[in-house]
């Protein structure tokens, strides 16, 4: 579909019960919980085991077939723990697994399809036995991991740091670069002089942002009517 074709009180709908379910079943299932959550399609995110911890204005985006997970495993000496920060983008199909800890730093993005763990999840000489080597995994403030990357146990990543899409981090990253590769290696410095815009910009006047989104919405949607939308659903045109 092209368009959105949704009359604007119809959005505002899906909105709120969104709302509610982020309120009623996601929230519960983290051992603390952000305020200012957005996240579409909350009943695609998935929460297993305890310790793990969101901060404010997280972002999830997700998909029936890509949902967003988050797993602690209790096992032996082993305890899982996840902590994100304030301001993170989690997009589809983004998989957080931890057996002893993972730390996400504010204003973090995940694009679609990225995995961090902090465990091998089997011993490399003994198969039978679970978890296996742990080790944690840190990202500074302000890194921005790309589709499909893989971040391994023990890894560090510095604040600023960009991880090229569909790398595999076995090594740690300093700040302020950009790495890629399978094993990723740094391939380029960022400018220190230039100023960055994190995404704590967007939360800096929650009620602005908030118009500002109203506003948006009511021109794109403002002539859809009921009787198109649902047209549109049953009888698509080219175009739509």
């Amino acid at each position: 579909m092209i368009n959105d074709h949704r009359p604007l009180w119809v959005k505002h709908l899906i909105r709120v019960f969104e709302q509610w379910h982020i309120r009623h079943f996601v929230a519960p299932n983290f051992e603390s919980f952000g305020g200012n959550p957005m996240i579409m399609k909350p009943w695609n995110v998935n929460v297993h085991g305890r310790h793990i911890n969101v901060g404010n204005n997280v972002h999830m985006v997700t998909d029936g077939h890509r949902k967003v997970s988050f797993s602690t495993w209790t096992f032996g000496d082993h305890q899982g723990h996840i902590a994100v920060g304030d301001n993170v983008l989690i997009c589809p199909g983004c998989r957080f697994d931890s057996a002893s800890h993972i730390s996400i730093g504010d204003n973090c993005m995940f694009a679609a399809g990225a995995y961090i763990t902090d465990a091998d999840w089997h011993d490399v000489y003994d198969r039978t036995e679970v978890v296996g080597v742990t080790r944690p995994v840190i990202l500074g403030e302000n890194v921005w991991i790309g589709d499909g990357a893989t971040i391994c146990k023990g890894v560090t990543i510095g604040k600023n740091s960009v991880i090229g899409a569909g790398s595999v981090v076995a090594s740690d990253i300093p700040e302020n670069v950009i790495a890629a590769g399978n094993p990723a290696m740094v391939i380029k410095p960022l400018d220190p002089d230039r100023d960055l815009v994190t995404r704590s910009e967007i939360f800096k006047d929650p009620g602005q942002l908030e118009r500002n989104t109203q506003a948006i919405e009511h021109y794109v949607l403002k002539n859809n009517t009921l009787v198109g939308w649902i047209r549109s659903n049953l009888f698509p045109r080219r175009g739509d």
